[in-house]
């Protein structure tokens, strides 16, 4: 087969003791699911879960023990940051039960979503699509996945992020508003879920902004960390 012009790469994740990569298919993020960061956005209780894409080449690959670099982006004077545990899926389908969702998974990575909190907040209030603040290019780093074999009690493991060496974000897994099979169930009833689908699965509060030379570093116990320079 040719093409008019030779495709791009397929992005990729290393996996944490195989020589083989994790090939991305698309990226998924669900939007408010801790409690906190709902309540400091505005929102209570238990709303649906709800959920954006981002394009797969807008992952930043960062191998374990490396800083990351990641481009301060245009059009924004506020970007701000989002850990966030990641689901790998293995295996896909369509309507996965919540009791069935393990099965589904390959693998547990550290992810930012970054975000241009301005032109998010702009197309709001327009009532217009908020992808500019969301999907743009190096918006989502990721560090290596761990395959879910190594991973212990991802339901209640500590996530954090500090920058510059200082706390932002502290939490735990288990405060998800929607638990990881939770999610997993909502998001294959809407779309049918494939092998490389990465589920970006919620920031915990103290989201806040960065510039040009921060240093980001967070993690998710048992899973790792994910370092990043903002340049």
């Amino acid at each position: 087969m040719s093409y008019v012009f030779t495709p791009p790469a397929v992005p990729s994740v290393p996996v944490v003791g195989r020589s083989e990569r994790f090939p991305i298919h698309r990226i998924y993020c669900v939007g408010r699911n801790y409690v906190e960061h709902a309540q400091e956005m505005g929102f209570t209780g238990r709303e649906p879960p709800f959920f954006f894409l981002k394009p797969a080449d807008t992952a930043v690959v960062v191998s374990a023990g490396e800083t990351g670099s990641m481009d301060y982006p245009t059009l924004t004077s506020n970007l701000h940051h989002e850990i966030e545990l990641v689901v790998a899926i293995g295996t896909g389908g369509r309507n996965i039960k919540a009791a069935d969702a393990k099965k589904h998974i390959f693998g547990y990575g550290v992810g930012l979503d970054m975000t241009r909190r301005d032109l998010q907040g702009d197309m709001k209030k327009q009532g217009r699509p908020w992808c500019i603040g969301k999907a743009f290019e190096q918006s989502s780093p990721i560090g290596p996945i761990t395959p879910a074999e190594q991973v212990g009690d991802v339901e209640n493991a500590e996530i954090w992020l500090q920058v510059n060496g200082k706390d932002r974000q502290r939490s735990n897994v288990s405060k998800l508003i929607w638990n990881i099979g939770e999610t997993i169930e909502h998001l294959s009833a809407a779309w049918d879920l494939a092998p490389g689908d990465l589920i970006y699965s919620g920031t915990p509060e103290g989201v806040a902004a960065v510039a040009k030379g921060d240093v980001l570093e967070g993690g998710v116990a048992g899973i790792g960390t994910l370092k990043l320079r903002i340049a």
